[in-house]
Protein backbone atom coordinates (compact mmCIF):
# COMPACT_ATOMS: atom_id res chain seq x y z
CA UNK A 1 0.00 0.00 0.00
CA UNK A 2 1.33 3.85 -0.80
CA UNK A 3 0.62 4.39 3.01
CA UNK A 4 0.62 2.95 6.21
CA UNK A 5 0.65 3.75 9.43
CA UNK A 6 2.81 1.24 11.37
CA UNK A 7 6.01 -0.20 9.91
CA UNK A 8 6.93 -3.51 11.42
CA UNK A 9 10.14 -5.32 11.00
CA UNK A 10 13.06 -6.98 11.93
CA UNK A 11 15.96 -6.91 9.76
CA UNK A 12 18.28 -10.08 9.95
CA UNK A 13 20.18 -10.54 13.39
CA UNK A 14 22.68 -12.74 12.19
CA UNK A 15 25.24 -9.93 11.65
CA UNK A 16 24.42 -8.71 15.30
CA UNK A 17 24.29 -12.04 17.32
CA UNK A 18 26.80 -14.22 19.73
CA UNK A 19 26.15 -16.78 16.85
CA UNK A 20 27.30 -14.88 14.58
CA UNK A 21 30.38 -13.50 13.75
CA UNK A 22 29.56 -9.67 15.09
CA UNK A 23 30.54 -8.40 11.55
CA UNK A 24 27.39 -5.62 11.90
CA UNK A 25 27.61 -3.29 9.41
CA UNK A 26 30.32 -5.00 7.20
CA UNK A 27 28.04 -7.99 6.85
CA UNK A 28 25.91 -7.38 4.20
CA UNK A 29 22.70 -8.30 6.08
CA UNK A 30 23.73 -6.19 8.41
CA UNK A 31 23.04 -3.07 6.05
CA UNK A 32 19.24 -4.16 5.05
CA UNK A 33 18.67 -1.92 8.06
CA UNK A 34 19.22 1.11 5.81
CA UNK A 35 16.42 -0.85 3.19
CA UNK A 36 14.07 -0.37 6.60
CA UNK A 37 15.27 3.71 6.18
CA UNK A 38 14.60 3.88 2.88
CA UNK A 39 11.49 2.66 3.16
CA UNK A 40 10.36 4.98 6.22
CA UNK A 41 11.95 7.75 4.17
CA UNK A 42 9.52 7.20 1.36
CA UNK A 43 6.45 6.30 3.40
CA UNK A 44 6.62 8.38 6.60
CA UNK A 45 4.46 6.24 8.70
CA UNK A 46 3.54 7.13 12.23
CA UNK A 47 5.25 4.41 14.32
CA UNK A 48 8.05 1.97 13.38
CA UNK A 49 8.36 -1.17 15.59
CA UNK A 50 11.68 -2.80 14.73
CA UNK A 51 12.81 -6.16 17.05
CA UNK A 52 16.33 -7.45 17.01
CA UNK A 53 18.68 -9.85 19.08
CA UNK A 54 19.87 -8.37 22.80
CA UNK A 55 23.62 -8.26 21.18
CA UNK A 56 22.72 -5.24 18.62
CA UNK A 57 22.82 -3.20 21.59
CA UNK A 58 26.28 -3.83 22.81
CA UNK A 59 27.55 -4.52 19.28
CA UNK A 60 30.99 -2.63 18.45
CA UNK A 61 31.07 -1.45 21.88
CA UNK A 62 27.62 0.38 21.34
CA UNK A 63 28.64 2.02 17.98
CA UNK A 64 25.69 -0.01 15.42
CA UNK A 65 22.99 1.34 17.92
CA UNK A 66 24.55 4.71 17.99
CA UNK A 67 24.22 4.47 14.29
CA UNK A 68 20.70 2.76 14.36
CA UNK A 69 19.30 5.55 16.74
CA UNK A 70 20.92 8.10 15.57
CA UNK A 71 19.73 7.57 11.85
CA UNK A 72 15.78 7.33 13.01
CA UNK A 73 16.26 10.58 15.08
CA UNK A 74 17.52 12.11 11.79
CA UNK A 75 14.65 10.85 10.13
CA UNK A 76 12.56 13.33 12.68
CA UNK A 77 11.46 10.19 14.58
CA UNK A 78 10.96 9.93 18.28
CA UNK A 79 13.15 6.52 19.93
CA UNK A 80 11.95 4.73 22.82
CA UNK A 81 13.96 1.28 23.30
CA UNK A 82 13.86 -1.82 25.42
CA UNK A 83 15.81 -5.15 26.12
CA UNK A 84 13.14 -7.54 27.03
CA UNK A 85 13.40 -11.33 28.11
CA UNK A 86 10.11 -13.26 27.02
CA UNK A 87 10.30 -15.27 30.53
CA UNK A 88 9.92 -11.74 32.71
CA UNK A 89 7.39 -10.00 30.41
CA UNK A 90 5.49 -12.17 28.51
CA UNK A 91 4.90 -15.48 30.89
CA UNK A 92 6.71 -17.70 28.22
CA UNK A 93 9.14 -19.99 29.65
CA UNK A 94 12.19 -19.39 27.30
CA UNK A 95 14.91 -17.27 28.43
CA UNK A 96 15.15 -14.94 25.13
CA UNK A 97 15.92 -10.98 25.52
CA UNK A 98 15.77 -9.16 22.50
CA UNK A 99 15.70 -5.15 22.08
CA UNK A 100 12.39 -3.55 21.26
CA UNK A 101 12.96 -0.24 19.47
CA UNK A 102 9.61 1.62 18.85
CA UNK A 103 9.83 5.26 17.21
CA UNK A 104 6.76 7.95 16.36
CA UNK A 105 6.92 10.43 13.52
CA UNK A 106 7.21 13.96 15.69
CA UNK A 107 5.22 15.69 12.82
CA UNK A 108 2.30 13.19 12.75
CA UNK A 109 2.31 12.14 16.81
CA UNK A 110 2.47 14.57 19.62
CA UNK A 111 5.74 16.12 20.51
CA UNK A 112 5.40 15.31 24.31
CA UNK A 113 4.01 11.71 23.71
CA UNK A 114 5.52 9.15 26.08
CA UNK A 115 5.64 5.28 25.27
CA UNK A 116 5.66 3.33 27.87
CA UNK A 117 7.29 -0.53 27.40
CA UNK A 118 5.11 -3.81 29.39
CA UNK A 119 6.58 -4.21 32.34
CA UNK A 120 7.45 -7.37 33.89
CA UNK A 121 4.51 -10.12 35.19
CA UNK A 122 5.13 -13.08 37.02
CA UNK A 123 6.56 -16.39 34.83
CA UNK A 124 3.17 -19.18 36.07
CA UNK A 125 3.87 -20.99 32.68
CA UNK A 126 6.21 -23.97 33.08
CA UNK A 127 8.10 -26.00 30.40
CA UNK A 128 5.39 -28.81 31.01
CA UNK A 129 2.94 -26.45 30.19
CA UNK A 130 4.66 -26.39 26.03
CA UNK A 131 5.62 -30.03 26.35
CA UNK A 132 3.99 -33.02 24.67
CA UNK A 133 4.73 -35.65 27.11
CA UNK A 134 2.77 -38.04 24.90
CA UNK A 135 4.11 -37.83 21.39
CA UNK A 136 5.86 -41.05 20.06
CA UNK A 137 7.24 -39.91 16.65
CA UNK A 138 10.68 -41.77 16.07
CA UNK A 139 12.24 -38.92 14.31
CA UNK A 140 11.92 -37.18 17.58
CA UNK A 141 14.16 -39.41 19.58
CA UNK A 142 17.71 -40.24 19.71
CA UNK A 143 19.12 -44.19 19.97
CA UNK A 144 22.04 -46.22 20.04
CA UNK A 145 22.72 -45.26 17.07
CA UNK A 146 24.41 -41.72 17.39
CA UNK A 147 27.86 -41.87 18.64
CA UNK A 148 27.15 -39.19 21.71
CA UNK A 149 23.99 -41.39 23.01
CA UNK A 150 25.49 -42.81 25.45
CA UNK A 151 26.42 -39.30 27.41
CA UNK A 152 22.94 -38.36 26.62
CA UNK A 153 21.82 -41.16 28.70
CA UNK A 154 24.09 -40.47 31.60
CA UNK A 155 23.18 -36.59 31.36
CA UNK A 156 19.76 -36.80 30.40
CA UNK A 157 17.95 -37.69 33.89
CA UNK A 158 14.92 -35.49 34.91
CA UNK A 159 11.72 -35.09 32.76
CA UNK A 160 11.49 -31.75 34.66
CA UNK A 161 14.15 -29.66 33.17
CA UNK A 162 15.72 -29.06 29.08
CA UNK A 163 19.09 -29.97 28.23
CA UNK A 164 21.41 -29.34 25.20
CA UNK A 165 24.05 -31.34 24.19
CA UNK A 166 27.17 -29.29 23.84
CA UNK A 167 29.53 -30.87 21.60
CA UNK A 168 30.92 -32.69 23.95
CA UNK A 169 29.10 -32.91 27.29
CA UNK A 170 25.23 -31.97 28.32
CA UNK A 171 24.04 -28.93 29.48
CA UNK A 172 21.41 -29.14 32.21
CA UNK A 173 19.65 -25.34 32.00
CA UNK A 174 18.87 -25.54 35.46
CA UNK A 175 16.56 -21.82 35.37
CA UNK A 176 13.25 -24.21 34.52
CA UNK A 177 13.03 -22.26 31.15
CA UNK A 178 13.54 -23.54 27.63
CA UNK A 179 17.12 -22.23 26.10
CA UNK A 180 16.75 -19.32 23.57
CA UNK A 181 15.62 -21.40 20.25
CA UNK A 182 17.88 -20.67 17.21
CA UNK A 183 17.24 -20.39 13.66
CA UNK A 184 19.75 -23.62 12.85
CA UNK A 185 17.73 -26.07 15.75
CA UNK A 186 17.13 -28.18 12.49
CA UNK A 187 20.50 -28.64 11.30
CA UNK A 188 20.85 -30.97 14.96
CA UNK A 189 24.22 -31.22 17.19
CA UNK A 190 24.16 -28.75 20.20
CA UNK A 191 21.26 -26.33 18.89
CA UNK A 192 18.13 -28.39 19.45
CA UNK A 193 16.89 -28.65 23.07
CA UNK A 194 16.56 -32.31 24.69
CA UNK A 195 14.02 -33.91 26.83
CA UNK A 196 13.20 -36.81 28.56
CA UNK A 197 10.09 -38.66 28.70
CA UNK A 198 8.59 -42.03 29.35
CA UNK A 199 9.33 -43.06 25.94
CA UNK A 200 13.12 -41.60 25.24
CA UNK A 201 15.58 -38.92 24.98
CA UNK A 202 14.29 -36.50 22.21
CA UNK A 203 14.25 -33.47 20.41
CA UNK A 204 11.32 -30.69 21.01
CA UNK A 205 8.80 -31.11 18.07
CA UNK A 206 8.89 -28.05 15.28
CA UNK A 207 5.02 -28.02 17.39
CA UNK A 208 6.30 -27.43 21.02
CA UNK A 209 9.22 -24.99 19.68
CA UNK A 210 5.99 -22.78 18.60
CA UNK A 211 4.53 -23.39 21.61
CA UNK A 212 7.79 -21.94 23.44
CA UNK A 213 7.42 -18.56 21.15
CA UNK A 214 3.98 -18.33 22.71
CA UNK A 215 1.95 -19.16 19.60
CA UNK A 216 -2.07 -19.71 19.37
CA UNK A 217 -2.28 -23.27 20.10
CA UNK A 218 -4.70 -23.76 16.93
CA UNK A 219 -1.51 -22.19 14.91
CA UNK A 220 -0.36 -25.43 12.37
CA UNK A 221 2.46 -25.40 9.86
CA UNK A 222 1.20 -26.21 6.35
CA UNK A 223 2.17 -30.44 5.97
CA UNK A 224 4.61 -29.76 2.84
CA UNK A 225 6.87 -28.02 4.68
CA UNK A 226 9.51 -30.14 5.80
CA UNK A 227 10.75 -30.29 9.63
CA UNK A 228 14.35 -28.39 9.16
CA UNK A 229 12.38 -25.66 7.66
CA UNK A 230 9.81 -25.26 10.66
CA UNK A 231 12.16 -25.40 13.24
CA UNK A 232 14.13 -22.17 11.63
CA UNK A 233 10.90 -20.53 11.64
CA UNK A 234 10.15 -20.99 15.00
CA UNK A 235 14.05 -20.00 15.79
CA UNK A 236 13.74 -17.22 13.65
CA UNK A 237 10.18 -16.07 15.36
CA UNK A 238 9.27 -13.88 17.56
CA UNK A 239 7.49 -14.47 21.08
CA UNK A 240 3.77 -13.69 19.83
CA UNK A 241 2.43 -12.31 23.71
CA UNK A 242 5.55 -10.01 24.20
CA UNK A 243 5.02 -8.46 20.51
CA UNK A 244 1.08 -8.65 21.17
CA UNK A 245 1.54 -6.28 24.62
CA UNK A 246 4.30 -3.67 22.65
CA UNK A 247 2.00 -3.13 19.77
CA UNK A 248 -1.41 -2.56 22.29
CA UNK A 249 1.30 0.49 23.94
CA UNK A 250 2.11 1.38 20.20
Amino acid sequence: PENFDVLCAGFPCQAFSIAGYRKGFDDTRGTLFFDVVEIIKRHRPKAVFLENVKNLFTHDKGNTFKVIKNTLEELNYKVFFKICNAMDYANIPQNRERIFIVCFDKNQVVEDTVFSFPTKIELTKTIQDCIDYSLTDEKLFYTQKMSHYDELVKGVTSKKTIYQWRRQYVRENKSNVCPTLTANMGTGGHNVPLILTDYGIRKLSPKECLNFQGFPENFIFPDNIPNSAKYKQAGNSVVVPLIYEVCKNI
